[in-house]
């Protein structure tokens, strides 16, 4: 699986097992047939702790409840090794029965229609939200079940500074500026927009946490990305935003002011201390605050980056990975195999996830219900959920995302490079990359 820098916080995360990505070969638990189930079939992870944990409590708990099949665990590495593993084995009808892996346009990069077993009639399908089947599904089936909960790309923000200034959260951009604003002028030196560009990938929050409202503007933009229209460019409204915001919020001075030596570690300590106020920032990192700050916990609370109309303000969301299965599997196995996915995505299989890892986010199946000690925060972003406004991140949606954009975002919100100039050499860092991937139309 390739790690975008968007998800190098993931393996930083800790507790959010579900997240983790990279890894290295290992191999345990299960059995085989011999040691009394009647079928024996194999379940494909990541090699780090946290990942082969949680698969070795998933497995337990099955096979208690469904005594006549035995899993047997698998791990190999992440990253372009292990996506190059999963291609292969995919290929060759090799793969092992059941295998964990990313959503999104990586799944769509292993050509589910041929490899993979369509799950769209298994009846927990009913249960998992449109955002979640969309980036599991091609346009004839749909192949992955849910295994962990979503997180979102968002505004996290210290409830009590926001309670002492009698602020409300914002739907509009103009309301955050307003507030941001408001802080520097009566927040006794709270910094209102926390930027960490210590850790440069962090600079990509205003961009990409605004692609929700991009998708409530225009619904097919990922898919006109994709294809190099020419309308669907970073340097064209709704897309630009992300860069002009980012740049609107350096020029008023709202930042901290050791926001270029500032790191992610460092801002989360702010944020819970209440040094600052808020911080465009992932969900997941909320580990951190659980790890470091517990106390403060629950004084953080999210909101999504607000739209320039408060119609268009949603939330976006980075799915969980999903479980599928080999089209390679066959007779028993496969009906073994499917047992084992329905298994996941139950009741008893939420409280393996719930008891092995520590949800950002909402679950994405009604299957599972979030923990009562979870992060006050999972609470703010399932109301989105509940209200219907969200979207998913943009690269569950297309396989093309530029290497140079963090560098290219800590240009603009250090006031080095015009939005518009970033928002260009964007679509130029993009437009190589779709050519190294050989998309058509570019």
């Amino acid at each position: 699986m390739k790690q975008s820098p968007t998800r190098r916080v993931l393996t930083a995360a800790a507790g959010l097992a579900v997240l983790a990505l990279p890894l290295a070969a290992c191999s345990g638990g299960g059995g085989n047939s011999d040691d009394g189930g009647a079928v024996e079939i194999s379940y494909l992870t990541q090699s780090d702790d946290n990942n082969t944990n949680q698969a070795k409590a998933l497995i337990e708990a099955f096979e208690k409840a469904n005594p006549d099949i035995t899993v047997k665990l698998e791990t190999q590495p992440g990253g372009t090794e292990g996506d190059n593993l999963m291609k292969t084995k995919l290929s060759t009808g090799s793969m092992e029965d059941v295998f964990h892996y990313n959503s999104g346009s990586l799944f769509q990069a292993l050509n589910p229609d041929q490899t993979m077993v369509d799950l769209s009639d298994e009846e927990w399908v009913s249960t998992l939200t449109d955002d979640f089947k969309a980036v599991v599904s091609t346009d004839t089936a749909l192949y992955g079940a849910p295994w962990g909960a979503s997180f979102a790309g968002a505004v996290m923000y210290n409830k009590k500074v926001y309670a002492d200034l009698g602020l409300e959260v914002p739907t509009t951009w103009d309301e955050f500026i307003a507030n941001s604003e408001k802080i520097k002028a009566e927040g006794n030196g709270v910094a209102p927009i926390i930027q960490s560009y210590g850790d440069t990938w962090t600079s990509q929050l205003f961009v990409l946490g605004d692609f929700a409202n991009v998708t409530a503007q225009e619904p097919e933009w990922a898919e006109q990305y994709t294809a190099n229209d020419p309308n669907a460019k970073y340097v064209n409204e709704p897309a630009f935003a992300g860069f002009a915001n980012q740049q609107e919020a350096f020029d008023k001075g709202l930042f901290n002011e050791d926001f270029p030596s500032m790191t992610n570690a460092q801002a989360m300590e702010a944020l819970a201390t209440g040094a600052g106020a808020q911080y465009p920032m992932l969900t997941a990192t909320i580990a951190t605050i659980i790890q470091n700050n517990p106390d403060n916990v629950d004084d953080i609370g999210v909101f999504a980056l607000p739209a320039a109309n408060a119609d268009d303000t949603a939330i976006t969301i980075w799915q969980p990975n999903a479980i599928y299965i080999s089209k390679a599997t066959e007779g028993d196995k496969l009906d073994a195999a499917k047992k084992f996915v329905a298994f996941a995505n139950s009741s008893e299989g939420c409280e393996v996830q719930n008891a092995t890892a520590a949800p950002a986010g909402p679950y994405v199946t009604t299957a599972c219900t979030i923990p009562e000690d979870s992060p006050a925060l999972v609470d703010d972003i399932q109301a989105y959920f509940d209200s219907g406004k969200t979207g998913s991140a943009l690269e569950f949606l297309s396989p093309i995302k530029g290497p140079n954009l963090e560098n290219i975002t800590v240009a603009v919100g250090s006031g080095i490079t015009p939005a518009e100039e970033g928002a260009a050499q964007y679509d130029d860092d993009v437009k190589k990359q779709a050519q190294q991937l050989g998309l058509p139309g570019w």
